[in-house]
């Protein structure tokens, strides 16, 4: 039996159950995260070379000589930005010469030699991500207005739902790009003589945790989207 208030149907209380489990999902997979490269940026390289020192070598064997390497503030801040060609490292990897660093400069570097070669999922994400922040702006403002207006189950309704399904899309296209670029990463680190031997399987698991805060984060969208459906995808359920 549901006892119909619109969005705060009893019937649907249980659904606060879904962002639990992915707020838990994403932070068990932080922690693992921040346990792994804290424990990884305390072993130093043998090579002595510093993240962005590692990211220029890489960037020059692969024949990219137009991306900048910049210092941004912060933890693992760490990004590749595709429009301007700039290469941002973190207090944390930038200047440090630890296997944890030079992994994640090398990442970084795997994103920039995607967008040199034109890598197709790279591209995807990048046409899709204007429209995934206007869905996702929109998509709350549309789903509200259509339960007042329309009840769940109007077209209203099914438009936030869409506006939304946006960003789980694009969270979902990230995953093939992040996996790529830690592959592309240990491949130049190994060819370039920059890490070697275990310091290669301890970068390693530096990306490997790194990866599963994208999963994580893909898993948890999909869970509130799967939270949407249930309350708004459908016509309201009286007794």
């Amino acid at each position: 039996m549901y006892y119909n208030y619109g969005y705060y149907s009893y019937g649907y209380y249980w659904t606060y159950l879904l962002l639990i489990i992915g707020a838990v999902i994403c932070l068990i997979a932080s922690a693992r995260m921040n346990r792994t490269f804290r424990k990884f940026s305390r072993v130093r390289s043998f090579s002595g070379m510093t993240g962005a020192q590692a990211a220029q070598r890489i960037l020059n064997n692969a024949g990219i000589y137009d991306v900048q390497i910049t210092h941004i503030r912060g933890n693992l801040t760490d990004h590749y930005d595709p429009r301007k060609k700039t290469l941002a490292l973190s207090d944390s990897v930038y200047n440090s010469t630890s296997v944890a660093a030079i992994g994640v400069a090398a990442h970084e570097c795997g994103h920039a030699i995607q967008h040199d070669v034109g890598y197709a999922p790279l591209r995807i994400r990048s046409a899709f991500v204007p429209a995934a922040n206007f869905g996702s702006r929109l998509a709350w403002p549309v789903l509200i207005i259509g339960l007042i207006f329309g009840g769940a189950g109007s077209v209203l309704c099914q438009i936030g739902i869409l506006l939304f399904s946006l960003e789980v899309l694009i969270q979902l296209v990230t995953l093939p790009v992040e996996f790529n670029a830690s592959h592309r990463a240990l491949g130049e680190l190994e060819k370039s003589g920059i890490l070697g031997g275990r310091e290669i399987h301890d970068t390693q698991k530096v990306l490997r945790a790194a990866a599963m805060t994208y999963v994580a984060s893909a898993a948890s969208m999909i869970l509130q989207l799967l939270r949407l459906i249930l309350i708004f995808g459908g016509g309201n359920r009286r007794n």
